[in-house]
């Protein structure tokens, strides 16, 4: 991670600044090296932002998570945040701590405390008004966009309170919770609970596009997720027959498509990872599996006009891809973007791409987006933007860019939720409204769901060639 001194706008409209972003850290190290903690981590932590409590002995690391309305210990696990806690950052004085996932990564900063909270050290009866009060409390203190979002957090917790009683039944108390978060329409925000054997969810964020896809199935008799199916069968054919008319590559875990349309090179990226394999592969292994058909892929476009990097179909996964991908073309570093958690005194933290050592592009490159561009799609989208050779045509992204803070709750259950802004070189945010594109493009034509997308990008081809003559 390069990190460097600036100053950004807090807001489109507003004058307030947020403050300089961290100075550069050192190489960080792993937190555990043969089953020993280092010596420099040990002790009690509580996090800016986040809601976490980390405590550190020399053979191990424990995590609570902590609200005004209790706290109570991680149950571990794969989605565990302390996943995001691997690496200790040297350098940190002895009263703070500054830890990684990953070197390159998000920074979470925590700062000593004496002794473990006594919230946190409490037994605890987590009656469904208890839960209630901790759901309530870990969205008022960790959710950043109510106000993006159009939602009065506190007004609907007091209304929903008094339907939360000792007696209330967990069916009952998922869908207050449910009706709580209706609304938010928020990408990274879910629900999950496991109810008399049965599993429950409830998540909002899709966009026009996706939303009439899914609306497809029961015009057709087939389930929501038969008509996704279908359609993205429809989308990938149209790119490999009517817009690479069969000499496209299908690479990557069929993650990344890529081929020449005559002079203009076209990539195609449906997600940033699962390049490995289906199952969560290591961030190393993700990466090496994208050089590989991005070394391929760029030798291929040398000597082209241009070259179209279609984004409009991919549904995220790491940001650290993203910039990998960006970095092939630039020939130069410049800044991507920086963020900063909720309701935390933190410095941001700057994200820059930089050049790759593999094949690289640096002529005429079109960014192309639509409304189901999400997440990590959308942090390509602002890597891609910092660069002056890079044209964003298409529609606006979805507005989901903040990582998902995962909260299991103390019975059992889990909460996603997005806790971080994120603000491109100017300062701008575009959390729920999405990121707008320089030239409008309609990718996806409410009319022609299935062979729009195609004509859409050999309409691109032919303006990008217009522009090359």
């Amino acid at each position: 991670m390069k990190l460097q001194i600036f100053l950004l706008v807090a807001s489109v409209t507003g004058c307030a600044t947020v403050p300089a972003v961290r100075p550069e850290p050192k190489a960080p190290v792993p937190l555990l090296q043969d089953g020993v903690t280092v010596e420099a981590a040990r002790g009690i932590w509580r996090s800016r932002g986040y809601g976490l409590v980390l405590s550190v002995t020399v053979d191990g690391v424990k995590l609570h998570h902590e609200t005004k309305a209790g706290c109570y210990p991680d149950p571990g696990g794969d989605t565990s945040p302390l996943q995001n806690l691997a690496y200790v950052v040297p350098g940190s004085t002895p009263d703070t701590l500054t830890v990684t996932s990953w070197p390159g990564e998000t920074l979470y900063l925590f700062q000593r405390l004496q002794a473990l909270p006594e919230s946190c050290a409490a037994k605890t009866e987590w009656t469904p008004p208890r839960l209630f009060e901790v759901f309530a409390a870990t969205f008022e203190e960790s959710y950043a966009f109510f106000q993006e979002r159009g939602v009065d957090w506190r007004a609907r917790v007091a209304a929903l309170r008094p339907r939360v009683t000792e007696t209330t039944e967990p069916r009952a108390l998922f869908q207050v919770f449910k009706e709580l978060t209706t609304g938010l329409e928020d990408a990274h925000t879910q629900i999950e609970a496991e109810v008399d054997g049965e599993t429950l969810s409830y998540g909002e964020g899709d966009k026009p596009t996706l939303q009439r896809v899914k609306a497809e199935g029961p015009k057709t008799g087939v389930t929501e997720r038969e008509a996704q199916r279908a359609w993205l069968g429809a989308y990938r054919d149209g790119i490999l027959q009517t817009v690479l008319k069969g000499t496209g590559h299908h690479v990557a875990n069929k993650r990344i498509l890529h081929g020449r349309i005559g002079d203009v090179g076209y990539l195609n990226v449906l997600t940033l990872g699962g390049y490995a394999g289906d199952d969560e592969p290591p961030l190393d292994e993700e990466l090496r599996a994208l050089g590989v058909a991005l070394d391929e892929a760029l030798t291929s476009f040398q000597g082209a006009r241009a070259v179209i990097v279609d984004v409009s179909n991919n549904r995220g996964g790491h940001d650290r891809v993203a910039r990998e991908l960006a970095s092939r073309f630039t020939d130069g570093r410049h800044l991507a973007y920086a963020k900063r958690p909720f309701q935390a005194d933190v410095p941001p933290q700057a994200f820059h791409v930089e050049p790759a050592t593999g094949p690289r592009f640096t002529g005429p490159v079109y960014l192309l987006t639509s409304d189901i561009t999400v997440s990590a799609g959308e942090i390509f989208t602002l890597s891609m933007r910092a660069l002056p050779n890079v044209t964003h045509v298409g529609t606006a992204t979805r507005g989901a860019l903040s990582d998902v803070l995962v909260k299991p709750l103390p019975n059992g259950w889990r909460v996603e939720l997005s806790n971080e802004l994120y603000f491109d070189p100017e300062g701008k945010q575009f959390e729920a409204r999405g990121i707008p594109p320089e030239l409008p493009l309609d990718v996806f034509p409410e009319a022609d769901l299935r062979g729009g997308h195609a004509r859409a990008v050999l309409s691109l081809v032919e303006l990008a060639r217009q522009r090359a003559r």
